[in-house]
């Protein structure tokens, strides 16, 4: 009996380390937005199970004007988050250590939509006119290419009147501003969606204006990466989630299908996060994840050409790191 016994209670024990070794590695990623197709990858690799190979139990927090990811990361509510590398910099230089450690988008979405009929074709005719730009962080890159173009900022018949826009392009349907800023995969088509045609607009690209910034890359809290086990876990969660975006790439209308189940706030359309999930793999496609050293410099030079206001006041020191990438791609 006493042999039976102790073979039983050795059975529980291995059982007990079986499931304690099959408790997957749970990780919290911070959006930068709310749910939509610009985060297709991250959907599509839970999804389709691809965090889930990679022994990674992944929840995915949706973003939203009340949302600051940086403080939610910084606070402990995310293991990782989601932002643009203006806004992690300059929160970087500010004291919050955010390191980049995968960039799954290889290209800007950002640009400004003109009305035509105000006869603007170029930037030096932006002077004397209003124009809509994005806050909390997203203010950067036009701030930083007004700067460059001369321009102030400051209103005035040889400056700009900034509008401090909304998430949304009422200002320009409602003629309060000559220009509003847009992403190529989200506002440009609610302009279009409006029942505005394209050859009643202009648009600047700022990939075309050589002052492009890269947008969505993710971000974690230098100190995490001391640890191993965290590193272990963000190679696993940068393999995954680059799978997921190359599926999405591959099968855009199914990743925006995707995108929308998990939508619980119910304001996505079908025909809208098709469109963006069709301008989003523009963006993406081309980038395997690895952060590429010369657009991390485009970046931090825009940025630093920001005359008497720049965004950043020196070149950023230990900023990205490729360790992670290197390790989930090989």
């Amino acid at each position: 009996m006493k042999t039976i016994r102790n073979t039983l209670a050795g059975a529980a024990v291995l059982a007990m380390g079986a499931s304690a070794a099959m408790a997957a590695d749970e990780v919290k990623l911070q959006l930068k937005w709310v749910t939509q197709a610009q985060f297709a990858g991250y959907y599509v690799a839970l999804e389709k199970g691809f965090y889930e190979e990679e022994d990674l139990d992944v929840t995915i927090l949706p973003g939203g004007p009340d949302v600051a990811p940086s403080q939610v990361l910084a606070g402990g509510g995310a293991d990782v988050m989601l932002d643009w590398m203006p806004s992690a910099l300059s929160a970087r230089e500010k004291g919050l250590p955010l390191v980049n450690i995968a960039q799954p988008y290889k290209s800007s979405g950002l640009m400004l939509t003109c009305w035509k009929d105000t006869g603007i074709t170029g930037p030096e005719d932006f002077k004397g006119k209003t124009i809509g730009v994005w806050f909390y962080g997203n203010e950067y890159p036009f701030l930083s290419w007004m700067s460059q173009e001369g321009i102030s900022t400051e209103g005035g018949d040889d400056g700009i009147t900034v509008l401090k826009q909304g998430f949304n392009v009422d200002p320009l349907l409602q003629r309060q501003a000559e220009c509003i800023s847009t992403m190529t995969y989200n506002e440009y088509g609610q302009v279009l969606e409006a029942g505005v045609s394209p050859d009643e607009l202009i648009t600047f690209k700022y990939e075309d204006e050589g002052v492009s910034t890269l947008e969505d890359g993710i971000y974690v809290l230098e100190e995490k990466l001391e640890d191993p086990a965290f590193v272990d876990e963000m190679v696993r969660f940068v393999r995954a989630s680059m799978k997921g975006w190359k599926y999405a790439e591959e099968n855009p209308d199914e990743a925006a299908e995707i995108v929308l189940e998990y939508d619980e706030s119910g304001a996505q359309t079908e025909e809208h996060q098709k469109f963006m999930m069709g301008e989003v793999a523009k963006l993406t496609a081309g980038s395997n994840g690895t952060l590429d050293p010369a657009d991390y410099q485009r970046t931090v030079d825009t940025l630093l050409a920001g005359g008497s206001d720049p965004v950043i006041t020196k070149q950023p020191e230990g900023a990205y790191t490729l360790d992670i990438t290197d390790k989930a791609l090989n």
